[in-house]
């Protein structure tokens, strides 16, 4: 029987989901608070960790830090409300298997929780024997998408090494595995693994193996995730987390193809073929000192940059539909068909989370439509909010006054100014995002341009200030 631990501080709901759990044939064990959650991780020993966001005394991000801590092969998944979507998002980066968005549907939570539990998963990595024409990949029509396709089809029957670079949730690891998949290391392992997952101290054992007693807690001989890709692909996600002394161990594989086990004295041979991802600046990185610049050419024999979802419309309804067929098998539903106002809905909103986003936003909407079409209502109230006020920002053409007919609901058109040489139109998105610029320049400039403290002074992480900074064009210095 696998055993849940469920960290929330509702105790109605914990007591709901522990009922129905249950029932479903779980031992389910409750926390309400951080603390409470970390004796129980260490008495309980769950199979998979559910936590919510927002926790007392800490949240449910260092609840995940605390598990990747203790038992990296534990799967945890976030309970978050629609506003902290993004920061859900920044949870994957850390080891975070997936995230619920609340109110929790129970049926979701299931299907989350036998994915989370498969072998393939919970181990972080797959031996993947698959045929070269495997339907797993989908395929765009953006330029972007035919630029990426044609790529992989160039850079997959070589042994290059493949440097792909794009946003969280881009689907950086389906073309690796594509590139794979079209190899001619297909019929091979190929062993993902989660950088941003691995504990700073556990990292060198688990991609080069130990000896038995080469550290406490090492009992028994372990083999490290390069000899179990021997003669296939290792798929590094987020190798900008890696550690300057892990960087150094890998440089070393790399160059020699061969690694030594921690503890060992013996240097095992290696075939393997290297694929890396990051969501940073790799050469800012090298920049600042935190990335070896002898590794970065190394692993960047090619690169294949990958767009975000909000500039890949032409892709969004192709990838929406595999994901609607996807969910109708792992849902047992029928619903074939999206409502046009849907449509319109998903071309104004600007999914920060990308496809990963548009995967979970779908399996949501088919578990609450009833019928055989996804309507307006079963989507986040958020999302829905988010793409009226992009509507609506963009919607007024320069020289056009805003009436009473054109306002929004409630408002009279005499509350607005109305557009003259005097009195120009203005745009709320595009004063929003020239605030937000200024802000950053005027924090950025406080601090001398220190990018850590300035992170820190808008609390946000490093990388994203850096896609900021990128996107206003922001100089990096």
């Amino acid at each position: 029987m696998n055993k849940i631990l469920v960290v929330d501080d509702d105790v109605t709901f914990c007591l709901m989901l522990e009922t129905f759990l249950n029932k479903q044939g779980y031992k389910v064990e409750q926390s309400f608070s951080f603390n409470d959650a970390i004796k129980k991780l260490k008495a309980f020993k769950p199979d998979i960790v559910l936590t919510d966001l927002r926790l007392p005394e800490n949240d449910g991000i260092e609840v995940l830090k605390a598990v990747k801590l203790q038992s990296p092969q534990v799967p945890v998944v976030l309970m978050t409300g629609y506003a902290d979507i993004r920061t859900a998002v920044q949870a994957m980066k850390l080891g975070a298997f997936d995230y619920v968005a609340k109110p929790v549907n129970p049926d979701e939570v299931l299907s989350t929780i036998k994915r989370a539990l498969s072998p393939a998963i919970t181990n972080n990595v797959e031996s993947k024997r698959s045929n070269k024409k495997s339907s797993f990949f989908v395929e765009g029509s953006s330029s972007s998408a035919r630029k990426i396709n044609e790529y992989v089809s160039l850079v997959a029957p070589t042994n290059m090494s493949v440097l792909i670079m794009g946003e969280s949730g881009t689907g950086k690891e389906f073309i690796a595995r594509k590139i794979h998949s079209e190899s001619l290391r297909a019929d091979k392992a190929f062993v993902a693994i989660d950088c941003g997952a691995l504990p700073r101290e556990l990292a060198g054992s688990e991609l080069f193996g130990h000896q038995k007693g080469s550290y406490t807690g090492a009992f028994t001989d372990k083999e490290g995730q390069f000899e179990a890709a021997n003669g296939g692909t290792i798929f590094l996600d987020e190798i900008g987390n890696l550690s300057y002394e892990i960087q150094i161990q890998l440089l070393r594989a790399i160059q020699e193809r061969k690694i030594r086990r921690i503890g060992s004295t013996g240097e095992i041979t290696i075939d393997v073929r290297i694929i890396t991802a990051t969501n940073e600046d790799l050469r800012q990185a090298v920049a600042r000192g935190e990335f070896r610049e002898d590794l970065y050419h190394r692993i960047n024999e090619f690169a294949i940059q990958v767009s975000p979802l909000r500039q890949r419309q032409d892709d969004l309804l192709i990838f929406a539909k595999h994901f609607l067929i996807q969910a109708n098998a792992e849902l047992n539903r029928n619903v074939e068909f999206f409502d046009h106002e849907v449509h319109d809905i998903f071309n104004r909103y600007s999914w920060p989370g990308n496809f990963r986003e548009l995967r979970n936003i779908i399996k949501r909407a088919v578990l609450l439509t009833k019928g055989d079409t996804i309507f307006k209502d079963t989507l986040p109230e958020e999302l829905i909010s988010e793409a009226l006020y992009n509507t609506t920002s963009e919607s007024f053409p320069p020289g056009m006054n805003i009436t009473s007919e054109t306002s929004a609901p409630g408002l009279m058109g005499s509350d607005f100014p109305s557009a003259s040489e005097n009195n120009p139109p203005v745009y709320l998105r595009d004063a929003a995002m020239r605030g937000e610029r200024e802000l950053i320049i005027a924090t950025l400039e406080k601090v001398r341009f220190n990018k850590s403290k300035a992170a820190k002074i808008l609390n946000v992480d490093r990388k994203t200030l850096y896609n900021k900074m990128r996107q206003f064009n922001i100089p990096l210095q």
